[in-house]
């Protein structure tokens, strides 16, 4: 296979209540080098529970620990992220958003979108993150 799927799962355990049956992936690694993460959230990915309800900077900040974790499984690195999109559903977040992201991505300098939707998934989550990065080469 071309691409390597990171932690695929069925929505019919992450979504019960939503009657789905979609085979997603937390990421995908395209051709070796590309890694593109799924829009994580507070979420342990181990139990699927979601945490921090109600406090947008520790949400941000287990966010984080996602993408860290699961860009670590796919060989590459914080440093090596190129482009982040932010979901806020309340633009009021964002300081306490951006604080936190920040703290992670010094020197980084990715590009990044900010986007402000009406809901996400899980009417518990109030920031969801979505990461592109690449795996740097073997020296």
């Amino acid at each position: 296979m071309i691409h390597k799927r990171l932690r695929p799962f069925n929505t019919k355990q992450t979504y019960p209540e939503q009657k789905l049956d979609n085979d997603l992936s937390q990421g995908v690694v395209a051709r070796g080098t590309m890694v593109f993460l799924r829009g994580q959230v507070a979420q342990d990915l181990d139990t699927r529970e979601s945490l921090h309800t109600g406090d947008p900077g520790k949400q941000t900040e287990k966010t984080m620990q996602n993408i860290k974790m699961l860009l670590e499984e796919a060989g590459s690195h914080m440093d090596h992220i190129c482009r982040i999109v932010v979901y806020l559903t309340d633009i009021r977040y964002r300081e306490a958003v951006y604080q936190e992201m920040g703290k992670w991505l010094k020197g980084v300098h990715p590009c990044s979108t900010g986007i402000v939707v009406p809901a996400l998934a899980r009417p518990e989550w109030v920031v969801e993150i979505e990461v592109t990065a690449v795996i740097p080469d073997a020296a």
